[in-house]
């Protein structure tokens, strides 16, 4: 698929990752812009593989929303500077023409850049050379050519950078296999790594490939030190294949918990108000096959096993075991609650006390849990 026919329908997996991008930007934002106002007064969104700004039926892409929120907030007018790409001159063209359309654009203090140039080389050597400023960096190739390890670093390697990635693959999982891409395979996942995933692949069933290559993505972006890496799947519109994933990265767990947040509320089902971190059109009605899965459940187990015989506030429960999971806080209140209720667990203050302090048993960050020793529990 082209870079163009891309954007000639806004498709529901198109919109649901705008979506994504815009709010992970305005939290980012909010939580870098005090800091960086003591600092240096200057924050980033940086685009490489921008578009025309618009689906072709008119549906504003991530750009507009992320400028059009800009605009509506004091902070952002006077510290945003955007930096927009596109290979394709006449996607660029009308990109420009469409951000000096927008209403008050001219409020921001930088103006947006828009700039038509190839990714490769020569631009991950200027990231590379460059100290950024806090920066979101979006990476949507829809293919492969220009996304390289090197790339999402240079980026990744500056204080309060994350980087949201655009992850093709069905592209990437064909091009593994092929000679005439080699080197863009290894620029994404070094050669070393790539050699050893081909092999890999070989004897393996579509499911267990999506699993290894989205693994040794993740392994080989935590090398670089994006310790906190986060994928979301996309699924086709019929719901029994992936399509690509969102790749969040990050070096620091604030910024995993907050799209954590945003992409669990982005996903099509839940089960037992677990999310699956996957947007799939085909399982908006399938809702009693994926309660059959009770990870809820598993969680308990997780939790008594883990934290056995300690005692240990409930933010620290999540901290400590939330990362690499799909379970949210929300989830970890839900479990501790119900180890209480039934006697497992001991909790200070009791539910009692928190339903007469906040009128309901609340089960808040500070409550200290006490766990049994490992085969205590359940009267075992």
């Amino acid at each position: 698929m082209s870079g163009n026919s891309f954007f000639d329908e806004s498709q529901e997996q198109s919109q649901v990752k705008a979506a994504i991008v815009a709010k992970y930007f305005w939290a980012w934002a909010k939580v870098i812009i005090p800091s960086q106002k003591r600092r240096g007064n200057k924050i980033a969104y940086i685009d490489l593989f921008a578009g025309p700004g618009r689906y072709k039926d008119g549906t504003r892409s991530t750009p507009l929303l992320i400028l059009e929120r800009a605009i509506r907030d004091s902070d952002m007018q006077q510290m945003l500077v955007t930096i927009f790409n596109d290979k394709d001159s006449n996607n660029t063209q009308t990109l420009s023409q469409t951000i000096d359309s927008i209403p008050d654009i001219t409020l921001l203090k930088y103006k947006p850049k828009v700039y038509n140039e190839e990714v490769g080389e020569e631009i991950v050597k200027m990231f590379e050379q460059m100290r950024l400023v806090p920066t979101l960096f979006f990476v949507d190739p829809w293919g492969y050519k220009g996304l390289s390890l090197r790339l999402i670093n240079s980026v990744l390697k500056n204080w309060g950078c994350d980087c949201i990635i655009f992850f093709n693959y069905n592209r990437i999982n064909m091009g593994l296999h092929n000679a005439a891409v080699e080197e863009h395979m290894n620029a994404l996942f070094g050669k070393e790594r790539g050699d050893k995933l081909r092999q890999q692949l070989e004897p393996l069933r579509p499911f267990e490939r999506e699993l290894t290559i989205i693994e040794a993505l993740v392994e080989a972006i935590k090398e670089m030190g994006g310790q906190y890496v986060l994928p979301f799947c996309f699924k086709n519109a019929g719901g029994n294949r992936t399509s690509h994933h969102l790749i969040f990265a990050s070096k620091d767990v604030k910024g995993y918990e907050i799209m954590k947040e945003i992409m669990a509320k982005e996903s099509s089902t839940t089960e037992q108000g677990v999310p699956s971190f996957e947007y799939n059109p085909a399982t908006r009605n399938q809702s009693l096959l994926f309660e059959l899965s009770r990870p809820l459940d598993d969680l308990e187990g997780m939790l008594l096993d883990c934290f056995a015989g300690k005692e240990i506030p409930m933010s620290e429960i999540y901290n400590q075991h939330h990362v690499g999971t799909r379970y949210i806080k929300s989830n970890y209140k839900s479990v501790l609650s119900k180890l209480e209720a039934i006697g497992i667990i001991v909790a200070q203050p009791t539910a009692d006390m928190r339903r007469k302090r906040n009128g309901g048993p609340t089960f808040g960050d500070s409550v200290v849990v006490t766990f049994p020793q490992r085969g205590k529990n359940n009267g075992n």
